[in-house]
C-alpha cells in the first residue's frame, strides 16, 4: 500500500498491510538524519525509513511586502539559538495596546487574495502517493501572538468582545482561503489546531472553548467535510475534557497524545474514545526519546501499539517534534520497531473494541 492508502484505510477502519507511521522533527534533526543516512533531503529520509508522512502545503504568499522577520499577521519574530537548535520567538505584539473592538478592527488582517492558488495542483499531483494535508489554523495562538500571551488570557474573561472580533477575522480569512484551496485540489486532511492543554491541565475553561472556538471551528470543519476531507486536530497537553467537544465537531484524528499529562493515559483514551477517533502520535518525546535507552524506546513503541493500536485506529509517531538532543539511535529504533511488528495482524485489522482492554499497563 502507498502511504496515502494506509492513512485512508485506517481512517475508514479498513485492513492495512501495516500500521502507518509518521515523523515530527525539527529541521536540525532532519539535517542530522540526512547526514547519518546519506540522504539529500527530508523526503529522502522519510522514504528510506518507510515513513508514511503526509505532504503538507499552503498556497504561496503574494500579498503586500512584509517587514523583515515578520509574517502576514503583522507579528515579528527573532531567531533564538538555544544551543542545539533555533526557534523563532515573538518579539513584537502588534495589538498589545489595543483597548477596544474598534482597535481590533483597524488591524490589517490578512486576506485570502494575498495568496497564489494556481500552482497548488501541480505540487499536489507530484505527491499523490502521500496523504495530502493543508488548512492549518490555530486561532488562540495567533491571537496571543498579536496581543501577548498574558493579555490574551485576560481578554477571554475581561474583554471577550475583543477576542470574538479577532477570532472572526482569523476564521473569515481561514475559511475563505480553505475554500479557494478546495476549489483547486482534493485534500485528504485539514489541520485545525489549538493547544488546549498545559502539562498539568486545561489552558482555559470549557465555557471559553464553547464561546470562542466551537462555533467558528464548526464552520471551518464543515467546509472541509463538504469537500470530503478528514479532520486532523492537534492539541498538546492535558486536553481530555475537550475531547467529547472535538468529536462532536467532527474531528477524525487526534494528535499528539502527550500521555505523561493527567487524563491522557493511553489505555483510558482508547477505551473511552477509540471507536470515535484515530490516535496519532503517542511516543513520548520529553523523557524517553531524548534520554532513554534504545531498549526503552523500543518498549515505548510496543506499548503504543498495545494501548492505542489494538483494534485499529492508530498512526504511530512521536508526540510532537523530535528535538536535536535526541540520539540518532533512538530515532532509528522507532522505525526499526515498527517494521519488526508490521506483520502482526493484531494491529492492522479492524476489530470491535472491547469494553475493557486487556493491556499490559
Amino acid at each position: 500500500m502507498t502511504p496515502r492508502e494506509r492513512w485512508k484505510a485506517v481512517l475508514n477502519r479498513e485492513p492495512v498491510d501495516r500500521v502507518p507511521c509518521d515523523i515530527w522533527a525539527t529541521p536540525e534533526v532532519f539535517d542530522k538524519l540526512c547526514k547519518y543516512l546519506g540522504c539529500e533531503d527530508r523526503w529522502a529520509v522519510i522514504d528510506k525509513l518507510g515513513i508514511d508522512a503526509p505532504y503538507n502545503f499552503d498556497p504561496r504568499y503574494i500579498g503586500p511586502a512584509l517587514q523583515e522577520n515578520s509574517d502576514y499577521w503583522g507579528i515579528r519574530y527573532k531567531k533564538i539559538n538555544y544551543g542545539t537548535g533555533v526557534y523563532g520567538e515573538t518579539t513584537d505584539h502588534p495589538l498589545a495596546n489595543a483597548q477596544t473592538v474598534a482597535d481590533i478592527q483597524k488591524h490589517p488582517w490578512p486576506k485570502a487574495e494575498w495568496f497564489e492558488y494556481s500552482t497548488i495542483k501541480n505540487d499536489v499531483e507530484k505527491n499523490s502517493h502521500r496523504p495530502i494535508r493543508t488548512g492549518w489554523i490555530e486561532p488562540f495562538l495567533f491571537y496571543s501572538s498579536l496581543r501577548g500571551l498574558e493579555q490574551a488570557m485576560i481578554d477571554m474573561i475581561a474583554s471577550p468582545a475583543m477576542v470574538e472580533c479577532a477570532f472572526d477575522y482569523i476564521f473569515d480569512f481561514g475559511c475563505s482561503r480553505l475554500e479557494r484551496i478546495l476549489e483547486v485540489v482534493n485534500v485528504d486532511l485539514i489541520v485545525p489546531s489549538e493547544d488546549l492543554g498545559s502539562q498539568h491541565g486545561a489552558l482555559f475553561s470549557l465555557d471559553c472553548f464553547r464561546r470562542f472556538h466551537l462555533p467558528r471551528f464548526r464552520k471551518y470543519i464543515n467546509i472541509a467535510k463538504q469537500a470530503g476531507a478528514k479532520v486532523f486536530f492537534h492539541t498538546d497537553g492535558a486536553c481530555r475534557i475537550f475531547i467529547p467537544e472535538l468529536i462532536e465537531l467532527g474531528v477524525d484524528i487526534l494528535n499528539p497524545i502527550q500521555h505523561r499529562c493527567p487524563g491522557m493515559e493511553r489505555t483510558s483514551l482508547k477505551k473511552d474514545f477509540g471507536d470515535k477517533l484515530v490516535f496519532h502520535g503517542g511516543i513520548e518525546n520529553q523523557q524517553i526519546l531524548p534520554f532513554g535507552t534504545t531498549s526503552e524506546v523500543r518498549q515505548e513503541v510496543i506499548d503504543c501499539f498495545e494501548m492505542l493500536g489494538t483494534g485499529g485506529g492508530y498512526i504511530c509517531a512521536p508526540c510532537h517534534n523530535i528535538q536535536p538532543i535526541t540520539p540518532i539511535e533512538n530515532i532509528l529504533t522507532i522505525y526499526d520497531t515498527i517494521n519488526e511488528i508490521a506483520k502482526d495482524r493484531k494491529y492492522t485489522l479492524p476489530k470491535t473494541i472491547p469494553e475493557t482492554l486487556d493491556l499490559k499497563r
